[in-house]
């Protein structure tokens, strides 16, 4: 934090789970930092801090981001996606699969997993396991031992299909 207290806070407009944001922050603060200290949104956790983890994880314009390594700046104009965004008055489909599934315990690796878990339904409707095992590669869980996790995935696709 160092650097970015030397520099000037500026004024930096983004869309967060569908609403037009305004922030004024220091232009290298962490966008994970913004996303909780300023704009309430806790569900994004911090793990490592080093972008090893994948609890940070949050949709960027699409892409699957550790938000722990974005710099706020580099979130200008972007649209992003975090944990909150995903259910309305009920459960999105891959929440209610992981809590069907017990693909949750301490909550610390689950919304970064969902979000992994939609970019890669998003991308393959109907994934493999091998496909589940890569698509969530970059999160890490010290908790479920994964199996309940991989199965929530395929579980969430089974139902979209069906839907």
């Amino acid at each position: 934090m160092m650097a970015a207290a030397t520099q000037a806070k500026a004024e930096i407009s983004f869309r967060v789970n569908g609403k037009p944001t305004e922030v004024r922050a220091y232009p290298m603060e962490r966008l994970l930092d913004v996303l909780r200290q300023q704009l309430g949104l806790t569900g994004t956790k911090e793990g490592c801090a080093e972008g090893e983890c994948g609890s940070c994880s949050i949709l960027m314009d699409g892409a699957l981001v550790n938000s722990c390594l974005i710099p706020v700046l580099q979130a200008k104009d972007a649209t992003i996606l975090t944990i909150e965004g995903l259910a309305d008055e009920r459960l999105h489909g891959l929440q209610q699969a992981f809590l069907d599934c017990g693909g949750a315990q301490c909550g610390i690796c689950t919304p970064g997993m969902i979000l992994a878990a939609l970019h890669l339904l998003n991308r393959k409707p109907d994934p493999t396991m091998q496909d589940i095992r890569e698509g969530l590669s970059g999160n890490l869980c010290r908790c479920t031992g994964y199996m309940q996790i991989f199965e929530a995935v395929a579980v969430a696709a089974r139902r979209r299909t069906t839907i």
